[in-house]
């Protein structure tokens, strides 16, 4: 509302300074116009007037009566002194009278007079002059002219542009009062809106037709509330798996110690259920542990500081700590591995990535399967990747693998002690370390995880500097 009153009062300045700057522009053209032809008209009585020795009534009326009608209102010539020698007027004769037109009083002294004004829809113009005789003041012409017809231009032009600036101004005002009212009911329709969602209704939706401001700001609305109710979904969906995920352990803990407590055992049998006691502790304790890594990903993105990392020597130190668990499982480890691959990246990022593809590529393997990590520098570039001949991962699975508490088989998931936070860690520091990670598979042949950093390589850049 605001904005169309000062839309409406700069158009209403705006058609004010047309209107006076039209209307002074006119009246100037017309008084330049007036004031060429007083000159000429001046000109054509003073130069007989000159050539006479003494001004006197006969003379000058002889003289006028030779120049014929100079079409003008009324003509005065007057003496040295001032007196009239000639009034074309009959009702205000000033023959033999003393002038004292201000006009007539300039002239005698020697100067050009000449005003102009337009009054009551006419142009009044006066114009005087000195009549000179050999060098000396003889005397004076003054004429005035009354016209109405160039007057009467100049109102009809002054009303056309007034009618027309009113009803340009009306026509602004209704339209700015009909995109005041359609924009204040679209306004309230996006307030009412924002209410629904600050509310929690992120289904509600804006339907507004057009492509305005308007439209794209309800378009950009109902973007975010559909961002909203998917994080609200992934949300509830992270909760139910965590909450589930959590449960079973403690499930279980709960059963083995009930039949503890309830039951007579011996020490055989009572080693064992406390032994599944604390592998369900750890199972508990590894999901509580990821959980914990995720949320300091999100919290610590961006803060800590990056440093170099030669991931050569992280995949040697994640060989050290995974050939316990792949002998255990009787899965081969073997690498192949370019020196100097270094990245800019958190050192415990780089080692949690490797370590967690190495160990999902040992876990979900087969006996006597295999797991091969290639690690290459192709020009600026760092490309890891990890193959295993593993069970594979169907292909309607690749695209949400990396989604949290997502599982492609449960129950091995829970076999192998997994509970589908891996990758989804993975993927977050990956991110984070300015790199890229893409996977392909094939069920019951393995899997391929590709990642993929930007070359940063301190000798070199070492030797710049020395440059520089």
């Amino acid at each position: 509302m605001r904005n169309a009153f000062a839309y409406m009062t700069i158009t209403a300045f705006a058609l004010l300074f047309l209107n006076i700057y039209s209307a002074t522009a006119t009246r100037n053209l017309m008084f330049r116009s007036k004031y060429a032809s007083a000159q000429d008209k001046l000109q054509v009585v003073t130069s007989p007037l000159s050539g006479v020795d003494t001004l006197s009534v006969e003379t000058v009326r002889q003289v006028i009566t030779v120049l014929g009608d100079l079409n003008v209102t009324r003509l005065i010539v007057t003496d040295a002194s001032g007196t009239a020698l000639y009034d074309s007027s009959q009702s205000m004769n000033a023959v033999g009278k003393t002038v004292l037109f201000s006009e007539t009083v300039q002239a005698l002294s020697g100067q050009d007079v000449f005003t102009c004004r337009y009054e009551n829809g006419a142009l009044k113009s006066f114009a005087a002059a000195p009549v000179m005789t050999r060098s000396v003041i003889a005397g004076s012409v003054y004429l005035m002219e009354y016209d109405a017809g160039q007057g009467g231009i100049i109102a009809s032009l002054e009303r056309t542009i007034l009618r027309g600036s009113l009803i340009l101004l009306a026509a602004i005002f209704l339209f700015a009062a009909a995109f005041v009212l359609v924009g204040s009911q679209k306004m309230r329709a996006i307030l009412t809106s924002i209410r629904l969602a600050r509310e929690g209704e992120y289904s509600h939706k804006i339907q507004m037709r057009g492509t305005d401001e308007y439209a794209t700001l309800a378009d950009e609305f109902n973007k975010l509330t559909d961002k909203l109710l998917e994080s609200e979904k992934t949300e509830r969906q992270f909760v139910s798996d965590a909450s589930h995920e959590l449960k079973t352990p403690l499930a279980s803990i709960k059963l083995l110690s009930d039949s503890i407590l309830q039951n007579d055992m011996d020490t055989s049998t009572m080693r064992e259920f406390v032994a599944d006691i604390g592998n369900e502790s750890d199972r508990l304790t590894r999901i509580a542990q990821k959980l914990l890594t995720l949320s300091r990903t999100e919290d610590e993105n961006g803060e800590t500081e990056h440093e170099v990392v030669d991931l050569g020597e992280t995949v040697s130190r994640v060989f050290r700590m995974l050939v316990p668990l792949a002998d255990r499982q009787q899965v081969a480890l073997s690498a192949n591995l370019d020196h100097g691959c270094t990245i800019l990246s958190r050192e415990d990022d780089a080692y949690q990535i490797i370590f967690n593809l190495v160990e999902n590529g040992i876990k979900y393997n087969r006996e006597n399967g295999s797991v091969h990590v290639t690690l290459r520098r192709e020009q600026e570039e760092i490309t890891l990747t990890v193959e295993d001949t593993g069970v594979g991962i169907p292909a309607d699975a690749l695209s949400n693998i990396f989604k949290r508490f997502f599982r492609v088989d449960k129950a091995r998931s829970r076999q192998a002690g997994g509970a589908g936070l891996g990758l989804s860690i993975v993927h977050e520091m990956v991110e984070r370390n300015f790199g890229t990670i893409t996977v392909t598979s094939e069920e019951n042949k393995g899997s391929c995880f590709m990642v993929m950093f930007p070359y940063f390589g301190v000798e070199e850049d070492a030797a710049d500097a020395e440059n520089v």
